[in-house]
């Protein structure tokens, strides 16, 4: 029987939820790794990424891109892209993180720029 760590646990458990809500919303949809920060607005029912953004960016770099600031810029500018495409209520997938830290700062930076959850 294969074991499974808590990371993997926590992001099954979290996606197992927001399909049983079974809305029409689209998911934003958080990836973090130890240098920089992703952020996508999926539509599960087509299979397509709406809008997108990261700390990979181009005009987005940073020194840091693993810090609260990179998150809350990136959160702004999901949203504002969003917002562009149309889509203005989303369902929050923090993908197994804790929210806190930059997961948090990033959903509030949405929030604050519009976007819905």
């Amino acid at each position: 029987m294969v074991q499974l760590n808590t990371k993997i646990k926590r992001k099954l458990r979290v996606r197992r939820s927001l399909k049983s809500n079974n809305n029409q919303r689209p998911r934003l949809s958080v990836f973090r790794s130890s240098k920089n920060i992703y952020a996508q607005i999926i539509d599960d029912m087509n299979g397509k990424t709406l809008a997108s953004a990261s700390t990979l960016e181009k005009n987005n770099r940073t020194e840091k891109g693993s810090d609260k600031k990179a998150a809350e810029k990136i959160g702004k500018l999901i949203a504002e892209r969003s917002l562009k495409a149309g889509v203005n209520s989303v369902i929050f997938d923090r993908s197994g993180y804790l929210y806190h830290g930059r997961v948090k700062a990033l959903a509030d930076a949405a929030r604050n720029n519009g976007l819905e959850f």
